[in-house]
């Protein structure tokens, strides 16, 4: 099955041909286009039920992300083709940013069977490709979907002026929000927590964004705490994260644990999230698990 997002911010008409019939060549292959948020999950959890050996996603990470939901559990196999702004997870696989030939490498690891099973995060029972965002990064992404029309045209530029914009309009940047509690060791209070399933936590152009280098897709999570927003040291673990991240890691203001199987937030009052890049709201309690061997992935060689 091949699901494409028509609305996702690179999938043109044209595109969305070319990749179907190169995917016909050698498959048969079911066409579904997203009409509404949340489609994508019923319409991979249907291709899971009938059997499907795989299903292909052409959209942004969001998409994608409600696929994943859909297959979780299931043998059916995910394949990610970037059709996004930014299209982090893809770009994590090592696939280029054109998704005609992201397609070539995806059909040549399907040929090959390069197909394993990966752990997922999940917070409130949702599953989580790459991250999840709580506090301040997640009033960035609310500032970005209510701009949703010039995403497609200004995306990174669209960011760091949502960035900047709700740092200056007095997002609370140095009264805890809440407390992350990681299993078996001593609670954290912060301003802005990232649960990160991979590396890097996005892209700034062509540069990766390094959280925790050591997180991936055959680790547990891991869980960065800041607890502070203050402008300079902020734009220091900015400048750090833009290169390798290590002074970013080693900072007093950030908590770092690694490995983690079980984290939960709570709030001091409501506090928003978000979910690969998806704004899902504010709330009071997150409760954060790994799932190991959640997801049969398409690995592109």
């Amino acid at each position: 099955m091949l699901i494409v997002n028509p609305s996702a911010s690179s999938v043109t008409a044209r595109g969305r041909v070319l990749i179907n019939r190169a995917l016909s060549a050698d498959h048969e292959v079911t066409l579904c286009q997203t009409t509404r948020r949340g489609h994508a999950t019923r319409l991979a959890q249907g291709a899971a039920d009938e059997g499907y050996d795989a299903v292909v996603v052409l959209g942004g990470d969001g998409t994608l992300n409600e696929a994943a939901n859909g297959l979780a559990g299931s043998t059916t196999a995910l394949a990610t083709l970037p059709g996004g702004s930014t299209n982090v997870f893809a770009r994590t696989l090592g696939l280029p940013d054109d998704p005609l030939e992201a397609t070539t490498l995806i059909l040549d690891a399907l040929a090959e069977r390069s197909i394993r099973r990966i752990g997922l995060g999940t917070v409130n029972g949702r599953h989580f490709l790459f991250h999840v965002g709580i506090g301040f990064d997640a009033a960035v992404v609310a500032d970005v979907e209510r701009r949703g029309s010039l995403k497609r045209w200004a995306n990174h530029v669209l960011f760091g002026w949502s960035a900047f914009i709700t740092w200056f309009r007095g997002y609370e940047r140095r009264t805890p929000r809440f407390r992350v509690q990681v299993d078996g060791d001593p609670p954290d209070d912060g301003v802005f927590t990232v649960c990160l399933n991979t590396n890097p936590y996005s892209y700034v152009g062509t540069r990766p964004f390094n959280v925790d280098t050591s997180v991936g897709l055959d680790t547990a999570l891991s869980v960065v705490t800041m607890r502070s927003l203050d402008l300079v040291p902020t734009l220091t673990l900015v400048a750090s994260a833009l290169g390798t991240g290590e002074a970013l890691r080693r900072s007093p203001n950030v908590t770092l644990h690694r490995g983690v199987e079980h984290v939960v937030v709570e709030g001091f009052g409501p506090f928003p999230h978000q979910v690969d890049g998806d704004y899902l709201g504010e709330v009071d309690l997150l409760d954060i698990r790994f799932a190991p061997e959640a997801l049969a992935l398409v690995i592109p060689r």
